[in-house]
C-alpha cells in the first residue's frame, strides 16, 4: 500500500510538473504572440494613419489641380498615391485577418487550458491523497488561466480593430475614387489638350489662308490701281472724241437712209423677180403638162406605127406564103371601081378576120392604167402619212426615254440613298450602294449591289452568306418602298434566316416606319421575338380533326390586363 501511495504520489507530481510547464510553454507562447501581435496594431495604426493622410494629399492636390502637363504630373502623383494607399490598406488587411488568427489561437488555448483544467480537477478527485498538492496545483493553473485571461483582455478589442480597418477600407475606396477622379481629369484635360493643338493649327492654317488672301488683295490693288491710271488715261485721249461720233453718228444716219432707200428698191425688184418666178413656174408647169401630151401621142404613134409595121408584115408574110416570094402587087389604082371596091371590100373583111384570128384587144387597158396610177397614188400618200407618223412615233419615243431615264435616275438616287440609311441600320454599321452596270443608258442597264457588312470587305450580294443577303435584300426593299410608301404591306416569314439581333433591328426598323409612314405591316412569321413586338396575333389552330379555327390575340390588352 506505501508502495502504491508513493507511485500514486510521484505519478500526481510528473502530472504537476508535465502540466506546469505545458502551462508555463502555452502562457509564454501566448504572451510572446500578443508581444508579437500588439506592434502589427501599432504599425495597423500608424499604416491608417498614413493612407488617410495620402487620401488628404490626393483631396488636396486634386482642389488644387492646375491646367496642363503639371495637372497630369500631379494626376500621376496622385495614382501613386492612391496605389500606395491600395498597397497599405493590403498590408492594413493582412495584419487585421494575422491578429484575428492569433486572437482566435489564444481563444482556442484559452479553452484548451480550461479543459486541461477541469481534467486536472478530474484527477485531483480521483487522486484523493494528493488532493492538496493537487489544489496547489489547481491555484497555480488558476493563477496561470488568470494571467492568460488578463492578457487577453489586454489585447485590443477587436471591433476597434474592425472599425479601425473599415475605416482603412473607406479611406482606400476615397482614395481610389479621387484617382478615378483625376484619371477622368487627366483624360479630359489630355482631350482639352488635343482641341487646343487641333485649334492651334487650324487657326495657323487659318491664318496662313488669310496672309496668301492679303497678298492676294495687294496684288489686286496694285492691278485695279494700274488699270484705273490706264482708264484714266484712256478717258483723257477719249475725252475730245463726242464731237468726232456726232459726226460719224449723222454720216452713219445718212447711210442707214440710203441704204433703206436701196433696200425698198431691192425689196421691188426682188417681188417683180417673185412674180416673173412664179410665172415661170407656171409656164414650166404648162409645158411640163404640154410636153406630157406630146410625149404621149408620140409613144401612141410609135406604138401605132409599130402596130402599122407589124402588120405590113404579117400582110406581106401572107402574101408572101401565098402568092410567093417577088410577087408583084397590082399598082394602086387612081380612081376605084365597083370591081376594086368589091375587092377593096373583100380586102377589109378579109383584114378584119384576120384581124379577129389575131386575138381580142384590151380596150380597158388605159383605164386599168388610169386606176392602177390612183392606187399607186394612194399608196404613196399612204406611205408618206405612214413615214409621217413612224417620224412622229419616234420623236415620241425618244421623248419618253429621255423622261424616262430622267425618272430613273432620280428614283434610282433616292432609293440608293434610302437603301445606304437602311443597311447600315439593318447591320449595326457598314456600308453598300446600289450601281448601274453594263451600259451607259440607265434604260438598258443592269442593277448590281455592293455591300461592306461590319468587318468585311466590299463584295457583290452573290458573295455574301445567307443571313446578309436576306437582310441586304430587306434593305432594298423597304428602300424602295419607303420612296413610294403605300397604306398596307405584307411579309411572308422575311425572319426565316435570321438570329434573334438581326430581328430585333428589323422590328425596330418596322416600328419606325409605322410610325413615319402610317403604314400597317402583315407578317406572316414563327419566330417568337417577331411575335412578341406586334399589336395583335392571329393564329389558326386545328383542335377538331378537319375543322380550322381563327383566333386572335390584343397583346397591347392583354399587358394591359396584366399589369392590372
Amino acid at each position: 500500500g506505501e508502495d502504491a501511495g508513493a507511485v500514486v504520489n510521484d505519478l500526481a507530481r510528473d502530472i504537476r510538473r508535465a502540466a506546469a510547464q505545458r502551462l508555463a510553454a502555452r502562457a509564454a507562447e501566448s504572451q510572446g504572440r500578443l508581444a508579437a501581435l500588439l506592434p502589427q496594431h501599432a504599425r495597423l495604426v500608424e499604416e491608417l494613419a498614413t493612407s488617410r493622410a495620402a487620401e488628404a494629399a490626393a483631396q488636396a492636390s486634386f482642389d488644387a489641380l492646375p491646367p496642363g502637363d503639371v495637372a497630369r504630373d500631379l494626376a500621376s502623383a496622385c495614382t501613386t498615391a492612391a496605389t500606395t494607399a491600395r498597397m497599405q490598406e493590403a498590408a492594413a488587411r493582412a495584419a487585421l485577418d494575422g491578429s484575428e488568427d492569433g486572437l482566435s489561437r489564444l481563444r482556442d488555448e484559452a479553452g484548451h487550458l480550461a479543459a486541461r483544467a477541469a481534467e486536472a480537477d478530474l484527477r485531483e478527485t480521483m487522486l484523493a491523497p494528493q488532493r492538496a498538492a493537487a489544489a496547489a496545483e489547481q491555484a497555480d493553473a488558476a493563477q496561470l488561466l488568470a494571467g492568460t485571461e488578463a492578457a487577453c483582455a489586454r489585447l485590443p478589442d477587436l471591433a476597434v480593430l474592425r472599425q479601425g480597418v473599415d475605416a482603412a477600407r473607406a479611406a482606400a475606396a476615397e482614395a481610389r475614387a479621387t484617382e478615378a477622379a483625376a484619371r477622368a481629369e487627366r483624360a479630359s484635360l489630355t482631350q482639352v489638350a488635343a482641341r487646343v493643338t487641333e485649334r492651334r493649327a487650324t487657326l495657323a492654317a487659318d491664318a496662313e489662308h488669310w496672309r496668301a488672301r492679303a497678298a492676294a488683295a495687294d496684288l489686286r490693288v496694285v492691278e485695279l490701281s494700274r488699270r484705273a491710271e490706264a482708264a484714266n488715261e484712256e478717258q483723257d485721249a477719249l475725252s475730245s472724241q463726242p464731237e468726232v461720233a456726232t459726226a460719224q453718228r449723222e454720216a452713219a444716219a445718212r447711210l442707214l437712209a440710203e441704204a433703206e432707200a436701196r433696200h425698198a428698191a431691192a425689196a421691188e425688184r426682188l417681188a417683180a423677180a417673185e412674180a416673173m418666178v412664179r410665172t415661170g413656174q407656171d409656164s414650166r408647169r404648162a409645158a411640163d403638162a404640154r410636153f406630157a401630151q406630146a410625149r404621149e401621142a408620140l409613144l401612141r404613134g410609135n406604138a401605132a406605127q409599130e402596130t402599122a409595121e407589124s402588120a405590113t408584115i404579117a400582110v406581106a408574110a401572107r402574101i408572101a406564103e401565098r402568092l410567093g416570094e417577088g410577087a408583084a402587087l397590082p399598082p394602086a389604082p387612081e380612081e376605084l371601081s365597083d370591081a376594086a371596091e368589091e375587092r377593096a371590100r373583100r380586102k377589109v373583111e378579109r383584114l378584119a378576120r384576120e384581124r379577129e384570128e389575131m386575138g381580142p384587144v384590151n380596150l380597158l387597158a388605159e383605164t386599168e392604167m388610169s386606176e392602177a396610177e390612183a392606187r399607186m397614188a394612194a399608196i404613196t400618200a399612204e406611205r408618206e402619212e405612214i413615214g409621217t407618223a413612224v417620224a412622229k412615233l419616234r420623236g415620241s419615243i425618244g421623248h419618253l426615254n429621255r423622261e424616262g431615264r430622267e425618272r430613273l435616275r432620280l428614283i434610282f438616287d433616292r432609293v440608293d440613298a434610302e437603301f445606304r440609311g437602311l443597311f447600315a441600320r439593318l447591320f449595326g454599321g457598314g456600308r453598300a450602294h446600289l450601281a448601274l452596270v453594263g451600259s451607259d443608258d440607265p434604260l438598258e442597264a443592269g442593277l448590281e449591289i455592293f455591300a461592306e457588312p461590319p468587318g468585311k470587305k466590299l463584295s457583290a450580294l452573290s458573295l455574301l452568306s445567307g443571313g446578309e443577303q436576306a437582310l441586304t435584300a430587306l434593305s432594298l426593299i423597304f428602300a424602295v418602298f419607303r420612296c413610294n410608301p403605300a397604306p398596307v404591306c405584307v411579309l411572308d416569314e422575311v425572319d426565316a434566316p435570321l438570329d434573334d439581333a438581326n430581328v430585333e433591328r428589323l422590328c425596330d426598323l418596322l416600328d419606325a416606319m409605322a410610325a413615319e409612314a402610317g403604314t400597317r405591316f402583315l407578317i406572316v412569321t414563327h419566330h417568337p421575338l417577331t411575335m412578341a413586338r406586334m399589336h395583335r396575333l392571329y393564329g389558326v389552330t386545328m383542335q377538331e380533326r378537319g375543322v380550322s379555327r381563327l383566333l386572335s390575340v390584343d397583346l397591347g390588352a392583354a399587358v394591359a390586363m396584366a399589369e392590372a
